[in-house]
């Protein structure tokens, strides 16, 4: 006769590997919907990062002319 905690114990370690090797396979799946949008948003981010960089050079010289002005006021 065979021992029915042994057995009780095989069914769950089934269970145990095959809800290990799911989890496994969501977790490459997940990776790769990662690794995607990683790439899809490439372009965004070169994007913004040229955005950030001309607002600040178009800050930087809005400060530099904003002491140096030296046009001709208007008198109305």
């Amino acid at each position: 006769m065979e021992n029915p905690h042994a057995e009780r114990q095989a069914v769950l370690l089934e269970r145990i590997l095959k809800n290990t090797s799911k989890c496994t396979e969501t977790i490459l799946e997940l990776n790769h919907c990662m690794e995607e949008i990683i790439r899809a948003n490439a372009q965004i981010r070169i994007a913004a990062d040229l955005s950030k960089s001309y607002r600040r050079n178009v800050q930087y010289n809005l400060e530099a002319t904003k002491g140096d002005d030296t046009t001709p006021k208007r008198d109305s």
